[in-house]
């Protein structure tokens, strides 16, 4: 037993000490050695709450509102380090001071760096001076909430312990945001949405969604996440229970769409090793899976009703051997099984040790592709009527602003590229310290993401341009608008530029490279959860955090095997459009809600202020309580009103895949009302307005003295590791 767990000591009133701060260490030292030094003033104090652990207790931004989880999340490393005697079996060392884990089981109060709130007297001076500034930061892995000798024991599963690391610089978490928002958002779902609605007719509810919906949502998903520290399930549930299902369901849609975006990266590594034959196979006629009606575009002449360029027999024949339909399943496309492992074991090894390993690899596959997209813009912007499809891209059809769907779909492409309303944002910046300014990360990534939009547009209908001039056709006439449509028009352009393999092979790793971006994303989502809702039995069942990687790589995998069946581009059609596009305008209402209706934009503001120093601008308090919501249900409506079957070409799916599409998405609908009904039920209180009032506060009030302290952590929750990564 410590000296500090004495029963003498123990017996002993709480009692509070405040203490100055001092601007030298050596002056610090001969204050408090020196006997005829003031003796500190006590003040009675009551039961105080304890920090996470004992080397939480660093400066913050706000010292004057900032308290419990808040102060013990803004944490920065020590900048000296001294060499600190290892502590005896009675819990002291050499200095004559409790030791570290002893120091650890004192309950701590609210720090601000000028004062510290502790429950007993030191009975030394020597002792006062390693309290206030410990020469050795506690070890992350053995720091504890407990003073008995028995810990020691316990060292050796400190890696038990699910962690959250921080990210080691700013430009990492940036890096991670900017990779998913330039990811198969821009380069695959932006032209093939955009082709679908019209061109230019899209661009207009595209911007407009971005400004009221997608930018606001981001910096709200971004300053929740940073607050609490958790994923969207944990940080829903402390916001406002009531909607957690909220988090529920953003973590299920990111579920459902990892085992799909992975057959994207899988085709695209099937093109990548096809490109580095002799000659690209879709460059002619004369291949094996070639029909009568393939035919080579020539600008002399119309392309022939029913005929099919190479490049669409090559996607459709060969790398899908797709059927006649979602009933005739015909068995397993093998070498693209193949390309699906190999996806999954690059996403694996990517992370599988969180974001330690992922942040280095997006050095890599977040910034290379940006060269290359210059590259292919400028290319593009050289061929052949070009001009043609830039017209349609930039030009609008007034008449089809007044349909659901191109608004629908520029919600859809906005949420999918930035990621609001599906964890991702939320999941990165728990991972961000306190007092990070995301402010600038979201002007930065919201930015990035539109001008890369742009640029990927531009350069994808200068390509179609040119296909159109070729076979002497119409821009909305080149191609039948489907998921394949970057499979079928950028193989066509390179086939026709000189060394067609060297382009072809920068290509498909480019996207490879974004594609791997969004699929990190969109897993981090579901471990982040899984690590945050289970971590008891995650430490006991899976012990290391690489086997939990491991399962979810493995179940994501094994869902995604219907996609590359031969009838697996109509599942995978009829998966985008109800689990990703249909309702997502859904979940993004009812998260603003929950944020800004029931956690209040004024309570998110002060928490704000917090974190960064200032208060949110009136135009951002504005969209999350009015026009953000009120986008969102205008859209939510009108997709429901305007209501039409998924298809693909002129293949209509049967009633039976259409109502299994809605059950797919009724996995991610049914989470909010179902869960809210179970939080209510299970809410305390002697009637249905009690739990119902319970249900929609705040989980995690803080209970250390400060005012304005809206959220620190609970006494019975888990220790949360934090290790800086280096």
């Amino acid at each position: 037993m410590s000296r500090i767990e004495n029963p003498t000591e123990a017996a002993a009133p709480s009692v509070a000490i405040h203490v100055e701060r001092y601007d030298g260490q050596d002056r610090e030292s001969s204050k408090l050695l020196d006997q005829h030094a003031p003796v500190p003033i006590l003040t009675p104090s009551g039961q105080m709450r304890k920090v996470k652990s004992f080397s939480d207790t660093h400066k913050i931004r706000d010292v004057s509102t900032a308290s419990g989880a808040a102060s013990a999340r803004s944490l920065r490393p020590y900048e000296q380090v001294a060499t600190y005697p290892e502590p005896s079996e009675c819990g002291t060392n050499h200095y004559g001071a409790p030791s570290v884990r002893s120091l650890a089981s004192i309950g701590m109060g609210c720090t601000d760096g000028r004062k510290m709130v502790i429950r007993r007297v030191p009975t030394s001076p020597t002792e006062l001076f390693h309290l206030v500034r410990p020469p050795t930061p506690p070890d992350e892995d053995t720091a504890s909430h407990e003073s008995d000798c028995e810990e020691e024991e316990e060292d050796t599963t400190a890696h038990l312990k699910p962690r959250r690391p921080f990210w080691a610089n700013k430009i990492q978490f940036v890096l991670a945001c900017v990779g998913y928002s330039v990811g198969l958002g821009n380069v695959w779902r932006f032209p093939y949405l955009c082709y679908k609605s019209g061109g230019g007719a899209f661009l207009i509810p595209y911007f407009i969604i971005l400004l009221v919906c997608g930018v606001p949502m981001l910096f709200m998903e971004l300053a929740i996440g940073q607050y609490t520290a958790h994923g969207p399930i944990g940080a829903l549930s402390q916001i406002c229970p009531l909607f957690k299902g909220a988090g529920l369901a953003s973590v299920v849609i990111s579920f459902l769409m990892s085992t799909y975006y992975a057959v994207i990266i899988a085709w695209a590594i099937y093109y990548f090793f096809t490109s580095f034959k002799t000659e690209v196979p879709w460059a002619s006629c004369s291949n094996r899976w070639n029909t009568a009606q393939c035919w080579v575009p020539n600008h002399n002449m119309t392309k022939p009703n029913g005929s099919q360029t190479p490049t669409e027999q090559f996607f459709e024949k060969k790398v899908l051997s797709m059927s006649a339909g979602i009933e005739y399943p015909n068995g397993m496309r093998w070498e693209l099984a193949a390309c699906l492992v190999c996806a999954w074991v690059l996403v694996y090894f990517a992370l599988w040790k969180s974001i330690k390993s992922s942040a280095k690899v997006r050095y890599i596959t977040t910034t290379l592709p940006f060269l290359l997209i210059i590259v292919f813009l400028g290319r593009s912007l050289t061929l052949d009527g070009a001009d043609k499809g830039l017209r349609f891209f930039f030009k609008p059809e007034w008449e089809l602003l007044k349909q659901s769907r191109p608004w629908v779909n520029a919600a859809s492409q906005v949420f999918n590229s930035i990621g609001v309303a599906f964890g991702s944002m939320i999941m990165f910046a728990s991972y961000n310290r306190f007092d990070n300014n995301f402010l600038h990360d979201t002007v930065a990534v919201s930015l990035i993401n539109a001008v890369t939009s742009l640029i990927v547009g531009i350069f994808t209908f200068a390509t179609i341009g040119n296909i159109a001039f070729e076979q002497n056709t119409s821009v909305k006439d080149v191609i039948a608008d489907s998921p394949g449509l970057l499979f079928v028009v950028y193989p066509q352009a390179i086939a026709k530029m000189p060394a067609s393999q060297l382009w072809a092979v920068l290509f498909f790793f480019m996207f490879l490279c974004l594609g791997l971006n969004s699929q990190f994303a969109i897993v981090e989502v579901v471990v982040t959860s899984i690590q945050d809702g289970f971590p008891d039995m995650i430490r006991r069942r899976l012990v290391y955090h690489e086997l939990l990687v491991l399962c979810v790589c493995g179940v994501s995998l094994v869902f995604g095997l219907p996609h590359i069946i031969h009838s697996g581009i109509y599942v995978f059609q009829l998966m985008d459009y109800y689990a990703a596009s249909l309702s997502i305008t859904y979940l993004a209402f009812f998260e603003v809600v929950a944020i800004a209706w029931f956690y209040g934009v004024g309570r998110l503001s002060r928490n704000i202020k917090q974190m960064t120093g200032r208060r949110p601008s009136l135009y951002f308090r504005v969209c999350w309580l009015v026009a953000t919501p009120a986008l969102l249900l205008a859209l939510w409506v009108a997709s429901m009103v305007d209501y039409t079957p998924p298809s693909y070409r002129q293949y209509q799916y049967p009633t039976w895949a259409q109502v299994l599409g809605w059950i797919i998405a009724s996995l991610s609908l049914l989470c909010i009302p179902v869960y809210a009904i179970f939080i209510v039920i299970g809410s305390p209180g002697n009637n249905w307005r009690e739990k119902l009032r319970n249900s929609i506060r705040p989980t995690s009030i803080c209970e250390c003295g400060v005012n304005e302290c809206d959220i620190c952590c609970s006494e019975s929750e888990q220790p949360d590791d934090k290790t800086a990564i280096n």
